[in-house]
């Protein structure tokens, strides 16, 4: 599986993922940090990619664009996340 992870969860959760041996990359590392949420939803469906993120818009654009769109909504708060 091959996952974006957005702005509002640390860099840190894309390096635990990578630690687990699964194909992950944070907004911030791909020149995303200051993308639309459009522009995150493209690349991520062109990079087949499924987007991490606390952002319920998200849940919204991936009904509405494109069918490749996959997103994993985080509804738990980071607060004491340790990874």
């Amino acid at each position: 599986m091959r996952f974006l992870v957005d702005n509002q969860l640390p860099v840190t959760l894309a390096r635990h993922l990578q630690s687990r041996g699964f194909d992950c990359q944070h907004v911030l590392e791909v020149g995303l940090a200051e993308a639309s949420d459009a522009e995150v939803c493209r690349y991520a469906g062109e990079q087949g990619r499924i987007i991490i993120s606390k952002d319920e818009d998200f849940l919204h654009l991936a009904n509405r664009l494109e069918p490749t769109i996959r997103v994993l909504w985080v509804r738990l708060g980071t607060v004491g996340l340790r990874l």
